[in-house]
């Protein structure tokens, strides 16, 4: 069944080159908060909510490294709430398609 159709934005043809992934503890009684603080911030593209290690984690996007660096520590580390960060750069990227999804070697 389908929801919603979409456009894929190759967001690095658009100058975003890098992009990271950052696990996010948080004081439980300000999630709301830190979440909607987070969405403030340029480049926050998606902030979830999981198991493990982490509380959140929050995929953002930057043109380079140095404006990444900047988002991460000038931004991401003064929202109240947060307790700790651990930021991932992503170097290389593969996507497997879905079973649901037409393959492009005609199977």
């Amino acid at each position: 069944m389908i929801e919603r159709f979409t456009i894929d934005v190759n967001d690095a043809e658009l100058g975003y080159e890098v992009k990271a992934l950052t696990g996010i503890n948080i004081d439980t009684k300000q999630r709301d908060n830190v979440i909607e603080q987070l969405f403030k911030i340029d480049g926050v593209r998606e902030v979830a909510e999981v198991t493990g290690r982490f509380d959140i984690l929050v995929t953002m996007y930057s043109r380079s490294l140095d404006q990444m660096h900047k988002m991460v520590s000038e931004k991401i580390g003064r929202v109240e709430g947060i307790q700790s960060s651990e930021s991932f750069i992503e170097m290389k990227s593969r996507t497997k398609a879905m079973p649901y999804m037409p393959s492009n070697t005609g199977e």
